[in-house]
């Protein structure tokens, strides 16, 4: 599930899938495969309820929908995300995973991330050609949705940066994993997407914090040194993406157009949709609009027919008060879990990704779905003899 989360968008941007979804029915699959090895906690059941929360929305939406509509795109491909996330959650819920192979685990996800790291180094054009504007650049995100790609390699420097913080036993593969980890931020920059940056920066933030406070005072000196050597070497990257990009990225961060002019959206146009959905949860607050529906809402109020960016007004929008419901069990189980004592040095990271992720990018990728079931395991520590 790792390898296939992290090859994700390499997958989309080559080609090299048998169908767009191929990695969220993938890891489903796997998912199901591990039920029938491993089962699942009895405590998971209310992963049970939040996938029985998303039959209304299906059955509004066969009530509404068009006969010239397809019902695979329509709603299948709207549930994909959401389907994914509950059962990946099932099967990690309260189970137990030594540091060790939950490190692996973490490894697999990466290796996918440095290949794409290499193709859109390979794969951009000269970017004084290519850079003549501050919105999210495609020529620069080796041909593919910036958005996706920020998002994929903004995880990828988090994951490098806590393996900086909890080293590679191999000393040369741990060099080499550092220069990733400026080759990714670099590059996710350079996608002028800021969503996938900022996350990464937030989670970053929240590993040290945590880490900091649950280790010995050696590794705490350690520690200080190491993040003041990376902020150094982050005001490198950003100057070199500066210098790189002719000041246009530092106007993309301050909501500023090409010629320095302050921009009226912050949100570039999420800030209408996310009006619109409220909208719409007010109008149907009990069943919503059914899966799929908030798209022609938009075309009916908006004049455009486009897909949500944000899973959580979407599941307002078009489940009404079981969205609300399906909302409060993803939020309030893992930290319940939490409270009773569940071990994960990674849980709070993992929780800002899926939610911030899917506030701006919805669900499009495995990613939020995995990286939530992540945060949901028990890490157990080997004793050290």
């Amino acid at each position: 599930m790792a390898y296939i989360t992290g090859a994700e968008v390499f997958f989309r941007m080559t080609g090299a899938y048998i169908f767009y979804e191929t990695a969220k029915y993938a890891v489903i699959l796997f998912s199901i495969i591990g039920f029938f090895f491993y089962g699942f906690k009895i405590k998971a059941i209310p992963y049970v309820f939040y996938l029985l929360l998303l039959i209304p929305g299906i059955l509004v939406s066969l009530e509404n929908i068009g006969y010239d509509v397809n019902f695979r795109k329509a709603v299948l491909f709207n549930l994909s995300g959401p389907l994914t996330l509950g059962v990946v959650s099932l099967y990690c819920f309260g189970k137990t995973i030594s540091f060790s192979n939950y490190l692996n685990v973490l490894n697999v996800m990466v290796y996918p991330l440095l290949s794409i790291t290499v193709y859109v180094f390979l794969y951009t054009p000269d970017l004084q050609n290519v850079v003549t504007g501050t919105a999210s650049n495609v020529a620069l995100s080796g041909g593919y949705g910036p958005n996706q790609i920020a998002t994929v390699l903004g995880l990828g420097v988090f994951v490098l940066f806590s393996r900086y913080l909890i080293p590679y036993k191999n000393k040369i593969v741990h060099v080499i994993m550092l220069f990733f980890l400026g080759a990714m931020a670099y590059r996710a920059i350079l996608t002028f997407s800021r969503g996938g940056v900022i996350v990464s920066g937030l989670m970053i933030a929240a590993f040290s914090i945590v880490f900091y406070f649950t280790t010995n005072i050696k590794t705490k000196i350690k520690t200080s040194f190491k993040v003041v050597g990376l902020i150094v070497i982050s005001m490198a990257i950003w100057s070199l993406a500066l210098l790189q990009t002719g000041g246009m990225i530092g106007n993309r961060y301050e909501n500023k157009d090409a010629l320095g002019r302050e921009k009226e959206d912050v949100t570039t146009g999420r800030l209408e949709l996310f009006k619109t959905e409220m909208e719409t949860f007010e109008e149907s607050p009990f069943f919503g609009i059914g899966v799929g529906n908030i798209k022609f809402k938009f075309m009916d109020e908006l004049g455009k027919s486009i897909p949500t960016h944000n899973e959580i007004t979407r599941l307002l929008s078009e489940h009404g008060f079981f969205g609300v419901l399906a909302l409060m069990v993803l939020i309030l189980t893992p930290l319940i879990a939490k409270l009773q004592g569940a071990q994960n040095i990674y849980f709070f990271p993992f929780l800002i990704f899926w939610f911030l992720t899917i506030s701006h990018s919805s669900m499009r990728i495995a990613a939020p779905a995995f990286v939530y079931g992540l945060a949901l395991l028990h890490i157990t520590y080997e004793k050290k003899k």
